[in-house]
C-alpha cells in the first residue's frame, strides 16, 4: 500500500477507536442520568399522574418499581450506537478541522464550524437508535416485563416505517441538539485549552484537562436543552394514545412554551448536566489518552 494511505488509514482508525472507547466508557458511567433526564422530560406538569417531585423522588421510585435494572433501560441501543456514534463524531470533527484549515476562517471559529458539522454528521447516525432508546425508556413497567430493545425497534418500523413517522421520529430535534452541543464542545475545549498554558505534572495536567471538558460539557447541555426536550416529547408516548400533537422540533418548542411555561423548555436540565458535564471531560480525557497511546503504541 502507499506510504500515505497506509498513514492516512492509520490515523483513520486510531481517530475511530479512540472516539469509540471515549462512547462505550462514557455510557456505562453515565446512562443512569439519562433515563432520568428523559422521564423528567416527558412528564407534562404537574397535572401528569406520574409526575416526580424531585430529582430524588424519581431515583427513589424507579429503584422502588422498577428495581435496580430500571436505571439501564435504554441501555442497549447506546451501546450499539455509541461505539460507531462517538466514533464519528471524532473522526468528522478531525475531518472537518482539516477541511477547515483550507479556508480564511480563524483557528478558533474553525473548531466550532468542525464541531457543528461532526454534530450534524453524528445527529443522522444515531437518530434511530435514540427513537427505540426513549420509547424504552418512557416505559415504567418492571425491567423483566420490558419488551427487548430488538421488539420494540420492530414494533416502531411496524407502527411507523423507517421514515420520519417511525424510526427516524425528531430527525430535525436531533440535528439541533447534536449540531448546537458538538459546535459549543469542542469549539469551547480546544479554545481554551489552547489558552490555559499546560502543566509538566501529570496529574494537574489530567485535572486541567477534565475542568475544562466538564466545563465545556455543561455549557453545551445548557445551550441544546430545548431541543433535547422537543426530541424527547416527539420521540416519547404522545399524551392522548392515536393522537399526534407533538409533530415538528419548533412546532412542539412553541406548544410546550404555551401550555407549560418557557422554563418546561429545561426539563431534565439537572441530571443532563449531572450526565454530560462529566462525561463531556470522560469522553474528552478517553479519547485524548486513547489516541495518544495508539501513536506512540501503533
Amino acid at each position: 500500500m502507499h506510504p500515505q494511505k497506509q498513514s492516512l488509514l492509520r490515523e483513520a482508525s486510531h481517530q475511530i477507536i479512540a472516539g469509540g472507547s471515549a462512547g462505550l466508557v462514557e455510557i456505562c458511567l453515565m446512562h443512569p442520568l439519562d433515563v432520568i433526564k428523559t422521564r423528567f422530560q416527558i412528564q407534562r406538569g404537574a397535572s401528569d399522574p406520574h409526575s416526580y417531585k424531585s430529582l430524588g423522588d424519581c431515583f427513589r421510585t424507579i429503584f422502588r418499581s422498577e428495581g435496580l435494572y430500571g436505571f439501564y433501560k435504554g441501555i442497549l441501543p447506546p451501546i450499539l450506537a455509541e461505539t460507531p456514534k462517538r466514533a464519528v463524531k471524532f473522526f468528522t470533527f478531525e475531518q472537518y478541522k482539516r477541511l477547515l484549515g483550507f479556508t480564511s476562517l480563524s483557528p478558533g471559529l474553525a473548531l466550532s464550524v468542525a464541531g457543528l458539522g461532526s454534530g450534524l454528521t453524528e445527529a443522522l447516525v444515531v437518530n434511530p437508535f435514540e427513537v427505540v432508546k426513549v420509547s424504552l425508556q418512557a416505559n415504567r413497567d418492571s425491567f423483566k416485563e420490558q419488551p427487548s430493545t430488538f421488539t420494540q425497534a420492530r414494533n416502531i418500523i411496524n407502527a411507523g416505517g423507517f421514515g420520519l413517522q417511525g424510526l427516524n421520529k425528531g430527525l430535525t430535534s436531533t440535528l439541533g441538539r447534536h449540531g448546537v452541543f458538538n459546535m459549543i464542545y469542542f469549539g469551547f475545549y480546544f479554545n481554551v485549552k489552547d489558552a490555559i498554558p499546560a502543566s509538566q505534572d501529570p496529574v494537574l495536567e489530567f485535572l486541567r484537562k477534565f475542568a475544562i471538558g466538564l466545563t465545556s460539557g455543561t455549557i453545551s447541555s445548557c445551550m441544546n436543552i430545548p431541543f433535547d426536550v422537543a426530541k424527547s416529547r416527539i420521540q416519547g408516548p404522545q399524551p392522548v394514545p392515536g393522537e399526534i400533537k407533538y409533530r415538528t422540533c419548533f412546532q412542539t418548542m412553541g406548544l410546550v412554551c404555551r401550555e407549560e411555561g418557557y422554563l418546561a423548555l429545561y426539563k431534565g436540565l439537572v441530571p443532563k448536566i449531572m450526565r454530560l458535564g462529566p462525561g463531556g471531560a470522560v469522553m474528552l480525557l478517553v479519547y485524548e489518552y486513547v489516541s495518544g497511546w495508539l501513536q506512540r503504541n501503533w
